[in-house]
């Protein structure tokens, strides 16, 4: 558990920054969930081996590196809480999985991951902890962190749930991979189901930009 522990902020929370703030300082950010976002979805991966990008969203975090918005990970691991894997695992996998972004030139600023659930073991047995997404605890710690501009960023996930984060977050758009969503005010929520729509998505980020 030793390597694990240098990250995480408590037994639930894990905050590894991989850029500099002064970098980050007043840039929107593109987050982005994990598990069925950037990497195949095996269910609790905890085998670094088994670990596979998914090719459409390489671009997009190119897109993002080219433009110097940084690009955030968070994403809910109730596979820890549940037991299904621990914190040392999560770490295995995640440097894999930096590695192979690495491999195809593309860079994290940060990572986030929340471990609470309902249904885990003490004492990470939290119900609707303001880390666990749909709640936007992750982005906010992020934004603190890495002094982000919220309001101008764009969350990108394959569940309603990072979309509802990137919402009450304060963020004006998220890209839901699969489906669609409606029902949120003041937030646009883009399809991503074919070639164009990943496409539309690289296009977006690359004209993200810091206020002036």
């Amino acid at each position: 558990m030793a390597d694990a522990e240098l990250h995480l902020e408590d037994g639930g929370l894990w905050v590894q920054p991989l850029a500099v703030p002064a970098e980050t300082a007043g840039r929107p950010a593109l987050f982005l969930d994990r598990d069925g976002t950037i990497n195949v979805d095996t269910g609790y991966p905890r085998d670094p081996a088994e670990i596979v990008l998914l090719s459409p969203i390489v671009p997009v975090i190119r897109a993002a590196n080219t433009a110097h918005i940084p690009v955030v990970v968070v994403s809910n691991q109730s596979g820890i809480a549940r037991g299904l894997l621990d914190w040392n695992d999560f770490a295995a996998v995640n440097a894999r999985l930096l590695d192979l972004l690495a491999e195809q030139g593309c860079f994290i600023a940060m990572v986030l991951a929340c471990a609470y659930h309902e249904r885990g073991k003490r004492p990470l047995n939290v119900a609707d902890h303001p880390m666990r997404k749909p709640n936007p605890g992750m982005l906010f710690r992020a934004a603190e962190l890495l002094d982000l501009d919220l309001s101008g960023s764009v969350v990108v996930g394959d569940k309603p749930s990072d979309m509802e984060a990137g919402r009450r977050a304060g963020l004006g758009e998220g890209w839901l991979i699969g489906g669609t969503c409606s029902g949120m005010p003041g937030f646009a929520c883009r399809a991503l189901l074919s070639d164009p729509d990943w496409a539309a998505l690289v296009e977006r980020v690359s004209r993200l930009s810091v206020r002036s």
